[in-house]
């Protein structure tokens, strides 16, 4: 039984056994292998019992289908299909047509009995059936009907380039750099308190005046419009849509038409309020959504008043987004309308059950009961992917080669649209996580449903091709986190340590290929978040794919633990000071992050945390060391770390432009750095109610960045060393 539920579990791709960074080996427990399976909506008691029966079934499935649900080749490449048929069915003619996305068609006749056979089943023959290679990649159809056309097979056939897209700016050795930050941590002297898109749209234009090429953002994905408390934009509601909470409201075309809204924006009380939103140091989401949905609502009352080009806009929009839109819509009104009852339900697992699936008669009718609820929350969307259209659009305005650097999160909120919307698709009762490290012995669960994977490929990967499509749709570049959750992800079961998970494989190749083919087609660079722990012989394939890799300066060693000197790193590659989880230099050079962890009891041990604090001090003058062999060392400073206690302005640029001199196609700065900021956005391993994460706002506003001298030292430096030869 157990060898039966091994080769169950092998065939849904999950693996045996799993490495831990010490080389350790850990096998998958059958408790493991059962847990996961379910997780995969396999019958659990079937699972247990008769994993026999369960592999029959998916054999007898192979046969029950004609046809492949989708298939996935390069383009140019021979095509070969298994095509299932009745033996008597095999002598007779048949024919084939393939019809591309621009109505351009191909088609022959052909004889089943005379294809080389791959198998036989009772009554049924498995031949393989080829087809010439198709020059044009895209999203295409294959047709086999029989000569009396009784009977009509079909099926997608995805036709992928053999790379991602990558602007001009960057090829032949071309080297651009950009900013990267957060958000809604953005101050401004208009915004509402966070960051917002018209915040965006200013950032690109300044940085493009300084000589930059693009601006990263945080994923900018649809939250919990109900529960704004609910803020890490890693944890989304649904990666396919947009955060409302970035909205400029005064951008919004109805503010400048509508009397209510400007009265109360201009109220004593209202403006108190914003005044108090700009001065805190942390964002206030709760009362920042207050106010921003406050004034939202009177527009969308005003906006239902009138019909003019706007409105017929707005429909003609959200016909063309179809049901994905409509999907999000209702569910963001159902959330609402059950909170508005309950404040403690939280997301569709918690709704009553006939609401559970949004196929259901219950949502239809909930939905046409409160088509108004359901329009403001299209209405909301429209608004916000016109804004970061419009932000996109000033970055191509100022010429600016990538523009927009936008983020995709590893995965979505299990009580959220996305996963409401694609249930069958998700895992359930299992996360998305990673095995143990030196700072997580137990191995990490992001409480994160990963995709099933034959489940993915049964629904021809449309939930994939929709979220990178969305995602890509404004973008010059899009960053992909855990990148390595293309090949395989490791799965944890619900409600047992992390340690107990493993490893599941994905066809990495089809999802690579389709990532490519909507990179040339959105013409939007893919840079892969691959920090970690990563396959053997997967980084190499990502570069010959044309993905470029990420390369934060604290994992730029040598073997003997010594910074990378920048002739040295990769050209593929985009390099940074730091990211979101990591400490800014400030924080790294006296250790706050260290400090933090200690003070919060996040260490395992106090022996790991004297070595962290002991390899942190080595690593200051490692770095001082790396500066002074690129004759980078400011003047007056000691190669000794002990004796500069405060990371100096200076060195600060130093260290930025070591990292420009690299041959990287790509290099970011945070602005944290230059603003001498301490802390750092995320504290990986903390929660909402230990740590501020995802609140933080950068100290200076963006209006007071182009007279500050460490930005204009900064943007000099990073110039010279980026456009030298």
């Amino acid at each position: 039984m157990t060898d039966y539920l091994k080769i169950l579990a092998n065939r849904c791709g999950i693996a045996d056994a799993y490495h831990d960074i010490w080389g350790g080996q850990h096998l998958t427990s059958t408790y493991t292998q059962q847990a996961l399976l379910a997780a995969m909506h396999f019958d659990p008691k079937a699972v247990a019992d008769a994993p026999t029966t369960l592999l029959r079934e998916l054999d007898a499935a192979e046969w029950q289908h004609p046809l492949p649900p989708v298939s996935v080749v390069r383009r140019g490449a021979a095509i070969s299909i298994p095509l299932v048929l009745p033996a008597k069915d095999c002598a007779q003619g048949w024919n084939w047509t393939v019809i591309q996305e621009t109505g351009e068609s191909s088609a022959a006749q052909f004889t089943p009995a005379t294809l080389p056979r791959l198998a036989a089943q009772g009554n049924l023959l498995r031949c393989q059936l080829e087809l010439p290679p198709i020059a044009e990649p895209g999203y295409h159809r294959l047709h086999v009907t029989s000569m009396d056309e009784l009977i009509s097979l079909t099926m997608p056939l995805i036709v992928v380039p053999q790379q991602c897209h990558q602007p001009a700016a960057i090829r032949a050795g071309g080297r651009i750099w950009g900013l990267t930050l957060q958000l809604y941590g953005v101050r401004s002297r208009r915004n509402w308190g966070i960051g917002d898109f018209t915040d965006l749209g200013d950032l690109l234009a300044l940085t493009a005046a300084a000589g930059g090429d693009l601006v990263g953002v945080n994923p900018l994905h649809a939250l919990f419009p109900d529960n704004p408390a609910h803020i890490s934009p890693y944890s989304p509601s649904q990666r396919g849509f947009v955060n409302v909470l970035y909205l400029d409201v005064e951008a919004v075309p109805e503010f400048s038409t509508c009397a209510e809204a400007q009265r109360r924006l201009a109220s004593a009380d209202f403006q108190k309020r914003l005044q108090d939103l700009r001065k805190t140091e942390l964002v206030d989401y709760v009362a920042v959504a207050r106010a921003k949905f406050e004034i939202l609502e009177i527009l969308f009352v005003h906006f239902l008043a009138k019909t003019d080009e706007r409105t017929a806009a707005f429909a003609a929009w959200r016909i063309a987004q179809g049901g994905e839109l409509e999907r999000h819509a209702r569910f963001a009104a159902l959330q609402a309308h059950f909170r508005a009852a309950d404040e403690n339900i939280w997301g569709w697992p918690a709704w009553p059950q006939a609401y559970r699936t949004p196929e259901s008669p219950a949502v239809d009718a909930f939905a046409a009961d409160h088509a108004t609820a359901v329009s403001y929350h299209a209405w909301l969307q429209w608004l916000a992917d016109a804004q970061l259209a419009a932000a996109a659009a000033r970055a191509q305005q100022c010429g600016m080669s990538v523009g927009l650097y936008q983020d995709l999160a590893v995965g979505a909120n299990p009580s959220g649209a996305e996963v409401w919307n694609w249930q069958a698709v998700f895992a359930a009762a299992a996360h998305a996580g990673a095995p143990p490290d030196e700072i997580n012995l137990m191995g990490q669960d992001w409480g994160l449903p990963p995709f099933v994977p034959h489940r993915l490929r049964a629904a021809a990967y449309v939930p994939l091709i929709d979220i990178l499509r969305a995602n890509m749709k404004h973008a010059g570049a899009l960053r992909i986190d855990h990148v390595m959750g293309l090949t395989r992800m490791f799965w944890v079961p619900a409600n047992i340590p992390a340690t107990e998970g493993t490893y599941v494989n994905y066809p990495f190749e089809d999802i690579l290929g389709i990532v490519a083919l909507e990179s040339q087609r959105n013409q939007c660079l893919v840079i892969g978040e691959d920090l970690g722990t990563v396959p053997e012989g997967f980084r190499p394939r990502l570069a010959e794919c044309g993905v470029l890799s990420y390369h934060p300066l604290m994992f730029e060693r040598y073997p003997d633990g010594n910074f990378r000197l920048p002739a040295d790193m990769p050209q593929q590659a985009l390099v940074a000071a730091g990211t979101h989880d990591l400490p800014t230099l400030r924080g790294f050079w006296q250790g706050e992050d260290l400090d933090i962890r200690a003070t919060l009891q996040l260490f395992p041990s106090e022996e790991l945390r004297q070595r962290l604090v002991t390899e942190r001090d080595w690593d200051r003058d490692r770095l001082l060391w790396a500066l002074e062999q690129e004759h980078l060392l400011p003047a007056g400073v000691s190669k000794v770390a002990a004796e500069m206690p405060e990371l100096s302005a200076e060195t600060v640029l130093a260290i930025h432009a070591y990292l420009a001199r690299s041959p990287a196609q790509i290099m970011v700065v945070q602005p944290e750095d230059f603003l001498g900021v301490l802390e750092q956005p995320n504290l990986p391993g903390t929660l909402e109610d230990q740590h501020p994460n995802w609140q933080r706002k950068l100290p200076l506003p963006i209006e007071g960045w182009p007279s500050l001298a460490s930005y204009n030292a900064l943007v000099m430096a990073v110039n010279a060393a980026r456009k030298a030869k």
